[in-house]
């Protein structure tokens, strides 16, 4: 499990740091934390935040996170009939 976030997180940064080469590795990771709302100490931001903020960096605002998108409904009346079970 650990090497899958590993090898996401590593295909998720590698384009993005190519895009701002001038940073060293630390510097980029900590514009992605502070981008991402992170105000911590660097040692402590998860894998997490740093995926999913990589996933939708580029993004529009509104769209919705990757892992929840797969549950979502156009309206309240489609989302109540598959709650019931009626498609």
């Amino acid at each position: 499990m650990a090497c899958h976030r590993i090898e996401e997180l590593i295909e998720l940064l590698t384009p993005a740091w190519e895009k701002e080469s001038d940073l060293n590795l630390l510097e980029f990771l900590a514009k992605l934390g502070s981008e991402a709302g992170y105000e911590g100490e660097l040692n402590n931001l998860s894998d997490e935040v740093l995926i999913y903020h990589l996933k939708m960096r580029d993004t529009d605002k509104s769209e919705a996170i990757p892992g929840i998108k797969k549950d979502y409904e156009a309206d309240f009346k489609s989302a109540l009939l598959k709650a019931r079970g009626i498609t």
